[in-house]
């Protein structure tokens, strides 16, 4: 199952659309833009909120863990 997570890697402010464009599998550029364009025509203020909104309640992409499945001879 997919999880909607802040893009450690994609990032050009905090990775709120990074993650997005991961979540939505599109690039990243196209999800920028769209954001932009969206945020100019409705007045600035409610993309603004929503950014500030996702950066806090949107989770961080966790770090990928360790090989936990256990292969024989494997260092």
């Amino acid at each position: 199952m997919k999880k909607l997570y802040r893009s450690r890697t994609d990032t050009k402010v905090a990775g709120v659309l990074g993650g997005v464009s991961d979540y939505l599998e599109m690039d990243s550029t196209l999800v920028r833009v769209a954001f932009l364009l969206l945020t100019v025509f409705t007045g600035l203020v409610p993309g603004i909120i929503f950014y500030v909104l996702a950066v806090f309640v949107m989770p961080q992409q966790p770090y990928p863990g360790p090989d936990t499945r256990g292969g024989a001879g494997e260092v």
